[in-house]
């Protein structure tokens, strides 16, 4: 109840990964849906990056999801190898293909989860127009 009242007292919630899945389809909903939300699984020697709502076969070649969340988990992995490898070009790349989704959504270039009416490809399209 508390993380749907106020999220912004929660710094980091830690949780198995039943918990976890559970929570972050759940909170998906705060921030605008399933295809909104990018994910992060760390182990000591390994790291995981995808879109919280896994493969979505229900949806899959109907050109109809919401690509960002994976497109958000691709610049998390980024990051991450910048900090952990110290590879400067994933970083550089990280904040291009950030900064071409944040305009291509700023600019109006939506899926129709977001009230817009593009299709995954046609928002791909948008986005690679901005790189």
């Amino acid at each position: 109840m508390k993380l749907v009242q106020d999220p912004t007292q929660f710094d980091i919630l830690l949780l198995e990964n039943l918990y976890g899945d559970v929570v972050s389809d759940l909170c998906a909903g705060l921030v605008g849906g399933l295809g909104m939300v990018p994910g992060a699984n760390y182990g000591e020697d390994a790291a995981i990056f995808e879109a919280v709502h896994g493969s979505a076969p229900d949806i899959a070649g109907k050109n109809i999801a919401n690509p960002l969340a994976l497109l958000m988990s691709a610049v998390m992995m980024l990051n991450h190898l910048e900090e952990v490898e110290r590879n400067q070009q994933a970083g550089a790349a990280a904040k291009r293909i950030k900064a071409a989704y944040d305009k291509a959504l700023t600019d109006g270039e939506k899926t129709r989860d977001l009230g817009g009416t593009l299709g995954t490809d046609a928002f791909a399209a948008a986005v690679i127009d901005r790189l």
